[in-house]
This record gives C-alpha cells, sequence and structure tokens, in this order.
C-alpha cells in the first residue's frame, strides 16, 4: 500500500491528471497558459475596438463636423488678411454628404486638399494636389487619419503614418491648412 501511495503522490507532483489518469507534461502546460494569456488579450482588444467603435458611432461625425467649421473659419480668416489678393484666394467646397470637403487653391502653385471621412473605418482620408508652376507633373501626397482614444471618454483624431495626435479641431486645421496657403507641401 505504501508503494501505491508513494507512486500516486509522485505522479501528482508531475502534474498527473488524477481525473482522467492522463499525464500532463510541463512544456504543455506552458503553452496552456500562454494561449490564456493570449486569449485574454485578445478579448481586452475586442472590447477596446468595441469602445472605440462606439465612441466613434457617438462623436465621429460631431468631430468632423466640428473639423469643417474650424477650416472653414481659419480659410475665411486668410482670406481677410489678404483680402482682394487673387493669388491668394481660397476656395472651399463640400464634397459629400457625410461631412467630407475640399479646400482648393486656384492660383499658382495651385494646390488643392481632399478630406474624406470614412466613419465605418473610423478614419479619413486625406489628399493634396500641388500643381508646380514649372511644367513638371503635379505631386500627390495621401495619408490617412483616424480615429484614436479607445483607452478614455474622449476620440481624437491621429495621423495614421506618422503617430501625430491631433487634440483639437484647431490642432488639425493648422496641420492641414498650412500646405494649402503656401502653397508648399509640408
Amino acid at each position: 500500500m505504501s508503494d501505491g501511495s508513494g507512486r500516486l503522490l509522485a505522479m501528482a507532483t508531475k502534474g498527473v491528471d488524477m481525473s482522467a489518469g492522463v499525464v500532463v507534461a510541463d512544456w504543455i502546460k506552458r503553452i496552456a497558459d500562454d494561449e490564456r494569456k493570449r486569449d485574454a488579450v485578445r478579448v481586452r482588444e475586442e472590447e477596446a475596438a468595441a469602445r472605440k467603435a462606439d465612441l466613434v458611432r457617438l462623436n465621429g461625425r460631431r468631430l468632423i463636423d466640428e473639423l469643417r467649421a474650424t477650416v472653414t473659419r481659419d480659410v475665411e480668416a486668410f482670406r481677410e488678411e489678404f483680402a482682394g489678393d487673387r493669388t491668394r484666394d481660397i476656395v472651399l467646397e463640400a464634397t459629400e454628404p457625410d461631412g467630407g470637403f475640399a479646400v482648393r487653391k486656384p492660383a499658382a502653385p495651385a494646390v488643392s486638399l481632399t478630406v474624406a471621412p470614412h466613419l465605418d473605418a473610423a478614419a479619413m482620408g486625406c489628399h493634396y494636389r500641388f500643381t508646380p508652376t514649372n511644367g513638371m507633373p503635379p505631386r500627390e501626397d495621401r495619408f490617412e487619419l483616424v480615429f484614436a482614444g479607445d483607452e478614455g471618454p474622449a476620440l481624437q483624431i491621429k495621423h495614421r503614418g506618422t503617430g501625430q495626435v491631433f487634440a483639437t479641431a484647431d490642432a488639425l486645421s493648422e496641420f492641414l491648412l498650412v500646405p494649402v496657403f503656401t502653397g508648399r507641401p509640408r
């Protein structure tokens, strides 16, 4: 009897599942623990993505409308600074029913910026087109702005390529409009 109980004790300390009578090796336990940790991370990421989707659904359109209003204000202020100067005339147009807009400087060097929101993707596509005066082909720059801030209650906009976060519509308006006002790429 003592031989059997000693053997049971040894099997229990080596990871033997007594109910099934199967020996579970330590490496299998490590992999199972790693998989459980990965599952927990995946669940946290899915929860964060769901929170972000809720924030975009609740606040995304408001942020786009706020950006468009700020860009409109800034374009008007720039026009007033150069009243009557046709070379610095700036045109602002609504382009899409979901809040998209275009800003153009028609005089040389001509520049256009198109901002196209995609709320379902929590992003905004931005497209610059610079037309130089020397006969060279136009230069186009494209990048994406994404909604960020799923960790807290505030939704912000982030440049996907650089990681720069714009906490206010004023900061984002400045970032977007400087190349249009100056006629020079960033």
